[in-house]
């Protein structure tokens, strides 16, 4: 069997820099490594209607937003599978025959839904589709017979819970279902980006993040408003290089390279951290070297965004095209089930003919 992978984003909003590095840049490092026979990338609207059921417009407008998001990164249709998880029917029927293998216990206890449900403010309100997310993402990644699920930290316990319900359909059905495996980003500091107001997060419902799409003067504007140490307060205070935000996206984004372009009095970050530490270093000037950073890393990305967004109809085509790929390989792995479930009754000729001979012997008899 071949290495397949399967993730994605629910169209909620434009993608930030969060999902850049924690997962978008691994992607096509993925996608053009040659290692993987299928690549499936969807956008997930069905899951973001679970939390936004009152306003589906967001939902909506939202598909084209990430859709270029993901072709300016370099997500290649050519080489990845883009596909909207609404149109794809099967996911829901899956979804509906895992849910007898799940209990409301079981949900109850993964962490993501707990800390998701928390920070919605949910409480007893909890709309089913929300709480069954898991379920559903069950659903998404075997219907591909997903290997490998590239994902940030946070979603982990979701994979686990796949796998729990895969070994489970395995076992009560002799089924064939693939137990998929996580794949965190290899960068340490991209496990978990944070907003740029400090907060453990970056969240677009917070209001602190930092778009691919954003223009070269916002992202100056965010990267000078930064959260950094609180205590300091003057260039030659001793600052903390640990949890500052500042340093958090050092880390993921700068290399050796940009020291020798824009701080060539540094060799690398190491440098600048001790240097920062030990005081005499001011925020602004790291907040500076930062935006140069982030500039260059983003800069291409936002053109290739607007030479994209100049055909709008083409980029629906790409998702019309890539919706119906990704059918095919849901309803041939929906079959699959169906038949282990032995609930495949038109197609099950044996059957057929069995019930055929029973009830003939019985009318003879």
């Amino acid at each position: 069997m071949g290495k397949i992978i399967l993730t994605g984003d629910r169209p909620t909003g434009r993608l930030h820099v969060g999902h850049y590095v924690g997962s978008l840049k691994r992607r096509v490092e993925l996608q053009n490594s040659g290692q993987f026979d299928e690549i499936y990338i969807m956008i997930a609207d069905a899951q973001a209607l679970t939390d936004n059921a009152d306003n589906p417009e967001k939902v909506r407008q939202n598909i084209i937003e990430v859709a270029l998001d993901y072709l300016a990164c370099g997500l290649d249709p050519e080489k990845s599978t883009l596909f909207i998880q609404s149109q794809i029917p099967e996911l829901c029927e899956m979804t509906f025959y895992y849910m007898d293998l799940v209990t409301v216990s079981r949900l109850q206890r993964n962490p993501t839904v707990k800390s998701e449900i928390q920070m919605r403010n949910f409480e007893t309100s909890i709309p089913v589709g929300f709480f069954t997310y898991p379920i559903s993402q069950a659903a998404d990644i075997t219907a591909f017979k997903a290997t490998t699920v590239p994902v940030g930290e946070d979603q982990a316990p979701m994979i686990e819970q796949t796998r729990e319900i895969v070994h489970k359909f395995n076992s009560v059905y002799d089924g064939s279902l693939v137990e998929p495996e996580i794949l965190l980003p290899d960068n340490k500091a991209c496990l978990r980006l944070p907003g740029i107001d400090g907060k453990a997060k970056m969240s677009k419902s917070l209001g602190n993040c930092i778009y691919l799409s954003d223009s070269e003067e916002e992202i100056k504007k965010k990267i000078m408003s930064m959260y950094t140490d609180p205590n300091h307060l003057r260039v030659q205070d001793p600052g903390q290089v640990e949890g500052n935000p500042v340093f958090i996206y050092l880390d993921a984004f700068c290399t050796d390279a940009h020291f020798e372009k824009y701080l060539p009095e540094y060799k690398n970050l190491d440098e600048l951290k001790a240097h920062y530490m030990r005081g005499g270093l001011g925020d602004v000037k790291v907040k500076k070297f930062l935006n140069n950073v982030i500039q260059d890393e983003l800069r291409p990305i936002r053109e290739r965004r607007k030479e994209f967004a100049k055909d709008i109809p083409a980029v629906y085509r790409i998702l019309e095209e890539g919706s119906i790929k990704a059918e095919k390989k849901a309803a041939e792995t929906l079959a699959e089930m169906k038949r282990a479930m032995k609930i495949n009754y038109f197609e099950d000729k044996e059957l057929i003919a069995e019930q055929a001979a029973r009830f003939k012997s019985e009318s003879e008899a």
